[in-house]
């Protein structure tokens, strides 16, 4: 599916807007894909909002745009040179009815597959989702201070006054059996309508992982047997992987096996290349050329399993001078990997890792 025998690794942002200012900005960064945010930042209470975003998509319950609007967008982005390659991710509010079980979820499958035809339909080929309701559970706690006194958020488990108090609005914990079955239902639905759609599905890990539950909801995609079980749950070609190497390294993986071993399943869509220093329960935030893993040898890695695809800077420490986006940290993490990634792609021609391997 992503794999082939002449990889081409490139390197593409995410951002709410689609202003030609911001267009401009990302192409002369040398970046080639677009991955749009969701409009609605109330549902991302980071540090990574966007605020000022404009001219951007909406996409969350009862604001699926359409084929013409995707279509517009596309366009938009064509004229900069850039490809919509897809929307970053689904907001809570649009899955968390079909996460537990509730009245609500038939709404809900009915709008995402919507969304999914008109992707297809408008040739955008990647939307990706995840299974972790992030305005609901903490996803960091106090930030911390970086190489020359930049901002890095992070995570302490001790910070948490009680991590197994109910989230707000819940009246019970849930299972994790209950929880898989009402996943395997999502699959079920979405994924026919996916294939149809020549759109690929890309599920992005809980984070913090390795914790089973949190708020009395269980973390399911907070490992790498798990996400290899999601995979193997409603097998196609059309589902894969948001690889988001910094949730491998705060599991303490190691992240070019991480890589090899989902590149070796063809189950890799895009990445988000990011790391932090420590891992759960504790761990913040870096810059890409420091943090738990070696950048080139992650890069190597993608070069020998023949991905092609885009990476993309996810989360990045606030520099002197960034807006609300992190522009010069963005574009610092922009420019180094494009500048590993030319390095790995001079070196001597590597065996890529073949499909009986």
């Amino acid at each position: 599916m992503r794999r082939t025998t002449s990889a081409t690794v490139r390197v593409g942002v995410r951002t709410r807007s689609l202003s030609k200012r911001r267009l401009r900005y990302v192409r002369q960064l040398g970046a080639t894909d677009i991955f749009v945010d969701h409009a609605d930042t109330e549902e991302e209470p980071d540090e990574f909002n966007d605020r000022d975003g404009s001219e951007t998509i909406a996409v969350g319950p009862d604001q699926i745009p359409s084929v013409s609007e995707l279509t517009a967008a596309r366009d938009r982005i064509e004229d900069a040179d850039l490809s919509f390659t897809g929307i970053q991710s689904l907001p809570y509010s649009m899955y968390g009815d079909i996460m537990f079980g509730r009245d609500g979820a038939d709404e809900a499958l009915d709008q995402i597959t919507t969304l999914i035809r008109n992707l297809g339909r408008a040739g955008v080929p990647v939307l990706g989702y995840q299974w972790n309701p992030r305005s609901v559970v903490p996803m960091r706690t106090s930030p911390v201070e970086t190489r020359g006194g930049a901002e890095a958020t992070a995570f302490d488990y001790d910070e948490l006054d009680d991590p197994d108090e109910l989230a707000p609005g819940l009246d019970r914990a849930y299972t994790e059996e209950e929880f898989w079955e009402n996943y395997q239902h999502f699959l079920e639905t979405v994924l026919p309508v996916a294939e149809e759609a020549s759109v690929d599905l890309a599920l992005h890990p809980v984070d913090p992982p390795v914790l089973e539950s949190l708020g009395g909801i269980p973390r399911l995609f907070r490992n790498v047997e798990n996400f290899e079980k999601g995979m193997d749950l409603v097998p196609s070609d059309n589902h894969g992987l948001k690889l988001c190497l910094g949730c491998f390294s705060q599991m303490g993986e190691d992240v070019t096996e991480v890589i090899r071993r989902f590149g070796e399943r063809d189950e890799i869509v895009f990445i988000h290349f990011r790391d932090v220093v420590g891992t759960v329960p504790k761990f913040h935030e870096a810059f890409v050329d420091t943090g738990n893993f070696d950048t080139a040898e992650a890069v190597r890695a993608l070069d020998d399993i023949g991905f092609d695809g885009p990476v993309i800077p996810d989360h990045v420490p606030k520099m002197e001078g960034d807006d609300d986006w992190r522009h010069r940290a963005r574009g610092f993490t922009v420019g180094y990997l494009r500048g590993v990634i030319e390095t790995v792609r001079s070196e001597p021609v590597r065996t890529h890792v073949s499909e009986t391997e």
